[in-house]
């Protein structure tokens, strides 16, 4: 049996059908709980989930929403926002969103860690409805994330079949809620089967949730993996071929992780390299199936097949490949969601993840700007070192060292001189 801890703040793991073990740790003043994951892969068979929360939730609080940001917002045509607690009820997830400056974000419509769970009530669904029309959401720009248990390539098939029903009651929930899309990780051989058939188990159980839910508009997206162990979708190939398999093709995509892509060996640092990864993407999936994007920095070196987020600049992918992707049309208008570590027990209101969403802002603003200035180099620059710097210091506070990232001059230096080169071609 092989165990794999994560890290606070991360995807509890890739492997669907796996089981996790959730431990919890009081600091010094009993205010804090700090979730630690565990999940562990074990071939053919399920353990029971072993569940402790001490942490209270509250309902989530209208205060500290600035409205005077949302003209801005939602006029953006970069839909940047985070994987928000929906604690207290799904309607809470908007608030929590909206608090961090968020024009997209990700939630979970339900536990992801059990197999049932109560149904959405009415007045789940018209709180989150209405709140998404006060706040100005746009559905297609919510990416809610499916559950860890499920994995859709189990060859068992009394196992696959729990995962699928698990897996259709989220999609009933996001069609109740009027979102447009659904993100699950694919799956696991499990070690016992070949991927291929894997990859036919998983486009089936797609193409028998579109005929379940007819007249649904919800698309089914597909996440790439890390690949570590018998994972399904760290290759594109893979995703291309599930895909080749699903019928109804405009009920599904796919949203690419960076810190999955860089430790599946994608390396996507340089200018040269993302486009290289966007190509073969394109070759073997087709970026007219791209529905969304996680943006995660990794802990760990290009290729390690380990999945491990760190914050925005502060891993080994660097801020100068997200400066790359926020100065790429092709990826406007989807949800671009961090993931990242929420640092939650040194700051509040996700603190770290509202100067995260500030920093690729002005990435996304600041490219343009400095292939045609408008306003001086200098100012930018500034802005975005004091935005990094209030992140290292939630890092700091919070243990986890010092960020590796460079400074808004060297950013602005690294993306002149890609602009030059690509001029010269």
């Amino acid at each position: 049996m092989a165990k794999r801890k994560l890290d606070e703040g991360n995807e509890q793991g890739e492997a669907s059908g796996s089981t996790v073990r959730r431990s919890t740790r009081v600091t010094k003043k009993a205010k804090v709980v700090i979730l630690e994951n565990q999940i562990v892969e074990k071939m053919g068979e399920e353990v029971e989930i072993e569940k402790t929360q001490t942490k209270k939730k509250g309902k989530a609080s209208t205060q500290a929403i600035d409205l005077s940001s949302f003209p801005e917002r939602v006029e953006s045509p970069w839909k940047v926002g985070a994987h928000v607690s929906a604690a207290g009820g799904v309607e809470n997830a908007v608030l929590n969103a909206s608090k961090i400056g968020a024009n997209a974000f990700a939630l979970f419509v339900k536990s992801q860690r059990k197999w049932t769970s109560p149904p959405l009530t009415e007045l789940n669904i018209s709180s989150f409805k209405s709140r998404m029309k006060e706040l100005s959401y746009n559905p297609k720009y919510v990416l809610p994330h499916g559950s860890y248990l499920i994995n859709l390539g189990n060859p068992d098939n009394e196992k696959r079949e729990k995962s699928y029903q698990c897996f259709l009651d989220d999609l009933k929930r996001c069609d109740a809620l009027g979102l447009e899309l659904y993100n699950f990780h694919p799956g696991s051989t499990l070690g016992i089967v070949e991927p291929s058939v894997s990859m036919t188990h998983i486009a089936d159980c797609i193409n028998r949730s579109h005929r379940d839910t007819p007249g649904s508009k919800v698309v089914v997206v597909l996440e790439n993996m890390a690949g570590s162990g018998n994972i399904i979708g760290s290759d594109f190939a893979q995703l291309g071929e599930i895909i080749r398999q699903v019928e109804e093709k405009s009920r599904v995509g796919v949203c690419l992780d960076t810190c999955h892509m860089f430790a599946a060996g994608y390396d996507i640092r340089s200018k040269e390299g993302w486009n290289s990864t966007v190509k073969s993407f394109d070759t073997h999936v087709g970026l007219k199936y791209l529905r969304g994007m996680h943006l995660n920095d990794s802990k760990t070196e290009c290729g390690s097949k380990k999945d491990r987020h760190d914050n925005i600049g502060v891993g080994h992918i660097s801020i100068q490949a997200f400066a790359h992707i926020l100065a790429d049309p092709r990826m406007q208008d989807i949800p671009l969601i961090l993931e990242t570590p929420s640092h939650e027990e040194t700051s509040k209101n996700w603190n770290v993840w509202a100067k995260e969403i500030e920093v690729l802002n002005v990435l996304s603003s600041s490219t343009l700007e400095i292939l045609e200035p408008s306003e001086p180099t200098d100012v930018v620059g500034a802005r975005f070192d004091s935005l990094m710097q209030d992140i290292r210091e939630v890092i700091k506070a919070a243990g986890g060292g010092k960020a590796k990232t460079g400074t808004g001059a060297s950013v602005q230096r690294g993306l002149k001189k890609d602009s030059k080169k690509e001029g010269q071609e």
